[in-house]
C-alpha cells in the first residue's frame, strides 16, 4: 500500500518549509516545496511571475501542480500560503494525504518575514499587509481539519505532532 502524503498549508512564515524538512528527514519521504518547483519550472522567481504574468497565472500554475502532486504518494508537500484560495486544491490534497495547517500570530510572521524581500504580496508596509492578508484568509485556514500553532512549537515539536496525526489517520 502506498504512503499517504503529508501536506503543509498555512500563511507565509508559519514554518511550512522548515517543518517539511524535519518531516522528510524523519520519515525518509520526499519533500516537495511547491513554490520552489514552480520557480524552477518557470525559470524565474515567484516575484517575477507575479510582476510579469500576474497572480492569476501563478494560481493556475499552482492549481496544475496540485493536481500533479495529489496524484502521487509518499510526499511531504510544502504549499504556498495562498493554496487555500482555491477550495479544489485542499479537496484534492485531502484525497491522498493528511492536510495540516500551520498557524502563527501576525507578530511572529512579521518577525520571520521582516527582512524577506521575495514575497510579492508583501510590498510596502509589511505589518499592515500581513494583518490584512491574514484576516482575509483566516476563515480558509480555519476550515482545515488539522492545525498546529507554530508560535508555541518549534519545527521538531511541530513535526512530532504531525507524525502523531499521520499515524492516527493512516
Amino acid at each position: 500500500m502506498s504512503k499517504r502524503n503529508i501536506v503543509l498549508v498555512g500563511f507565509m512564515g508559519t514554518g511550512k518549509t522548515v517543518t517539511g524538512r524535519v518531516l522528510a528527514e524523519r520519515t525518509g519521504m520526499e519533500l516537495v516545496d511547491m513554490d520552489s518547483m514552480i520557480e524552477a519550472r518557470q525559470e524565474k522567481p515567484i516575484s517575477e511571475i507575479f510582476a510579469q504574468d500576474g497572480e492569476g497565472a501563478f494560481r493556475a500554475m499552482e492549481r496544475d501542480l496540485v493536481k500533479e502532486l495529489s496524484a502521487r504518494s509518499g510526499l511531504i508537500i510544502s504549499t504556498g500560503g495562498g493554496i487555500v484560495l482555491n477550495p479544489e486544491n485542499i479537496a484534492d490534497f485531502e484525497k491522498t494525504g493528511l492536510v495540516v495547517c500551520l498557524t502563527a500570530s501576525p507578530e511572529t510572521i512579521f518577525q520571520r518575514l521582516e527582512s524577506d524581500t521575495t514575497r510579492p504580496l508583501l510590498s510596502g508596509d509589511k505589518k499592515s499587509q500581513i494583518a490584512t492578508l491574514l484576516k482575509k484568509r483566516q476563515p480558509l485556514y480555519a476550515a482545515i481539519a488539522h492545525s498546529i500553532n507554530g508560535d508555541a512549537l518549534g519545527p521538531e515539536a511541530r513535526a512530532s505532532a504531525i507524525l502523531e496525526l499521520y499515524a492516527l489517520e493512516s
